[in-house]
């Protein structure tokens, strides 16, 4: 999947949760390896369908979140 060169993370990723992980210090989809999805469904703005893209994505690349 390609990745949206303005984001760092693969597109379909809704704005707000690109906005809250950029936030968070997190700029690109590997530095999401093993985080648990529960600190990211904290972010403000990271809801259902942001996490599972990006586990989508992750596993895509043979990663997962923690």
């Amino acid at each position: 999947m390609a990745t949206e060169p303005d984001t760092g993370f693969p597109a379909g990723i809704p704005a707000p949760a690109i906005r809250a992980l950029h936030a968070a210090g997190y700029l690109d989809l590997g530095q999401l390896a093993d985080v648990p999805a529960a600190e990211l469904r904290k972010l403000h703005g990271v809801g259902p369908k942001a996490l599972r893209l990006l586990q989508e994505a992750l596993q895509r690349q043979g990663l997962s979140l923690g």
